[in-house]
């Protein structure tokens, strides 16, 4: 399956991708990561992005997409993949639908992760991170029984720098002036599913799997069928080959029915003209033995 999440900040997109990872064995494909890892490896797209980065501009979805093409060149994306962050426009998803048409891996499905305002917002402004073991936390909906304080490793918990109110605020409304109109626009191709992003987690997700099934009933039904394929070739030329050895057999059997037919035809016509001979000799002698009777008459 090849899909696109979408969500807001705080939507819990990223939860969902690694178990839709878990469960289908296909990879998540985060244009964040794939940025980070070409600069790092310095490939040639990942020397443009960092030129790009270093001169204080956004890399174009030129370089983005090249790297996405590359990722999904790899063996592990071959039967699906799950894209994280990427398209946000439409500029984008266009792009990304003329390249992904272009190597025979059209996307099938976008699932958009829906969180109201209020509770991103309160997801986002609560969240507090362990300073030394990482443990997450949510002042409003997961806080530490001690204020502050990690449960786990009684380390100093803290606020990350762009999760205050006013940034939290212009990434919302910057994300869904772009996101609506993406909504639109895979909705026009009968692609677009919305789930609602509250509740629990395992919820969330059973809602996905359950929007995706199809897709898998699908791809097993073509496996199944790609399978069967070869099993009836050989079963029809196995049937073909058997018929066409009965109907030799059927002529043969005819043939010989007819050569047998023929040799007692001929074996009764030579008794019976042997059997004629035999027939004048007797009529022979009658005719003998008639005449000497006249001729002892007449002395």
């Amino acid at each position: 399956m090849r899909i696109v999440l979408l969500g807001a900040p705080g939507s819990g997109k990223g939860t969902q991708a690694k178990l839709l990872v878990e469960k289908y064995g296909i990879p998540q494909i985060s244009t964040g990561d794939l940025l980070r890892t070409a600069v790092k490896e310095e490939t040639p797209l990942g020397i443009k992005a960092k030129e790009a980065m270093e001169a204080g501009e956004l890399v174009t979805d030129e370089i983005v997409l090249g790297i996405i093409e590359e990722r999904l060149k790899e063996p592990d994306a071959l039967h699906g993949f799950i894209l994280d962050g990427f398209p946000r426009n439409i500029p984008q998803a266009e792009t990304l639908d003329n390249m992904l048409n272009t190597i025979y891996q059209p996307l099938e499905k976008t699932i958009l992760i829906d969180v109201s305002f209020d509770d991103l917002m309160q997801r986002l402004t609560g969240r507090r991170t362990c300073a030394d073991c990482g443990q997450m936390y949510n002042v409003y909906t997961s806080a530490p029984m001690l204020e502050e304080v990690c449960d786990k490793c009684g380390g100093k918990l803290i606020q990350r720098a762009d999760d205050n109110e006013e940034t939290i605020r212009h990434r919302l409304k910057i994300y869904t002036s772009q996101t609506e109109p993406l909504i639109a626009y895979y909705k026009q191709q009968s692609k677009n599913v919305a789930i609602a992003g509250t509740g629990e987690i395992e919820e969330i997700f059973s809602s996905i799997t359950d929007v995706l099934q199809p897709l898998v009933k699908v791809k097993t039904e073509s496996v199944n069928v790609i399978a069967s394929k070869p099993e009836e070739k050989e079963g029809g030329e196995v049937n073909a080959a058997n018929e066409e050895k009965q109907e030799v057999e059927e002529k043969v059997t005819v043939k010989k029915a007819a050569t047998k037919k023929k040799a007692v035809t001929k074996k009764k016509a030579v008794t019976k003209k042997k059997a004629a001979p035999k027939k004048k000799a007797v009529t022979k002698k009658k005719a003998v033995a008639k005449k000497k009777a006249v001729t002892k008459k007449k002395a």
